[in-house]
């Protein structure tokens, strides 16, 4: 068994989409219309094309937007995603704008660091 798909709730999939990709470098792997303004759209790790797929869910149900505000007002991560280097990485997207609620932190052998994907989720990036 192995996970093969996991999600993220967006306020805005075309937002999200430009996010995922052009700021944190993930490449687009699904896009398919689903009716109205909904689409299956997924995004890989570019180093990965054929890893674990991201989809970028909207948000439109009533419980995803409680459980993501909870989650962002307690300041809880939705996701975690490893990168190298957590400092460098950190450098990288606060030069592209992106706002962090918690700076690069050395947890015994991890380093963390948390940044707001500007879509509604806190998302944690981490490395060993």
């Amino acid at each position: 068994m192995r996970i093969h798909l996991t999600s993220v709730f967006v306020d805005d999939q075309a937002k999200a989409l430009h996010f995922y990709t052009e700021i944190l470098g993930f490449a687009k792997k699904h896009d398919v219309p689903l009716g109205g303004k909904a689409r299956w759209l997924t995004v890989v790790s570019t180093e990965e094309p054929d890893g674990t797929e991201l989809l970028l869910e909207p948000a439109g149900h009533p419980a995803a937007a409680t459980y993501r505000d909870a989650l962002v007002e307690d300041g809880i991560p939705l996701a975690q995603f490893a990168v190298d280097d957590v400092q460098a990485e950190y450098e990288r997207l606060s030069g592209l704008g992106v706002p962090f609620t918690q700076e690069p932190l050395e947890r015994g052998p991890v380093t963390t660091a948390v940044f707001d994907d500007t879509c509604g989720n806190l998302i944690q990036i981490a490395s060993q």
